[in-house]
């Protein structure tokens, strides 16, 4: 027993090329990142990113300095300690309050998820909402001038002011100020309406 760990010792002070040691641990830092963010972190976080970030730190501290025959011997654990303390990292940016990960909606998988997606709204109005607009449109016309009617004509269906001034021969800001009345008169109607 001793002599075997004496001969792994000078196994890893014979190593001339410190990466082709670092590959050898790679599979098994790989497997302890990815326990230790678990299924909802591993969604946001790639373990293998983990520990090239570990390297990373791990040739930032040395460099291109040899590493003694006994730090050899305790590689492993430095390498373990730095994996565990990233993903700890990763864990605490992930869970802070403005992007909180227990805040996110699971991913569904499924028959059941196929059936929400087909009843989720679409960007037309339903029949009620069509309905409740053109009887709100129509009131807001009745009680308009001529000239104030087209302007909102050409209002809702997209012009701009500068357009419908071209159109009409009406200085831009008659038409901003008919707008502007448009607009609050909606808005008090609105507000009306919700109490």
């Amino acid at each position: 027993m001793a002599q075997h760990a004496f001969a792994s010792r000078a196994t890893f002070a014979r190593e001339a090329d410190p990466r082709a040691a670092l590959e050898r641990f790679s599979r098994r830092l790989i497997g302890l990142a990815r326990v230790h963010l678990g299924d909802r972190l591993r969604h946001k976080v790639d373990p293998e990113d983990v520990v090239q970030s570990v390297y990373k730190s791990l040739l930032v501290r040395y460099g291109g300095s040899a590493i003694a025959a006994e730090a050899w011997e305790g590689l492993w654990g430095l390498l373990t300690v730095i994996t565990i303390r990233k993903c700890a990292d990763r864990a605490r940016y992930y869970h802070a309050d403005c992007r909180d990960l227990r805040r996110e909606a699971e991913v569904c998988n499924g028959p059941e998820c196929i059936s929400s997606w087909l009843q989720a709204p679409g960007r037309e109005p339903t029949p009620d909402e069509a309905l409740d607009l053109a009887e709100t449109v129509e009131e807001l016309l009745a009680g308009l001038s001529g000239g104030e009617q087209k302007i909102v004509e050409l209002s809702l269906q997209g012009y701009s002011t500068q357009e419908i001034s071209q159109h009409l021969g009406r200085a831009e800001r008659t038409v901003r100020r008919i707008r502007e009345q448009v607009r609050k008169h909606l808005e008090e109607q609105q507000a009306e309406a919700a109490t």
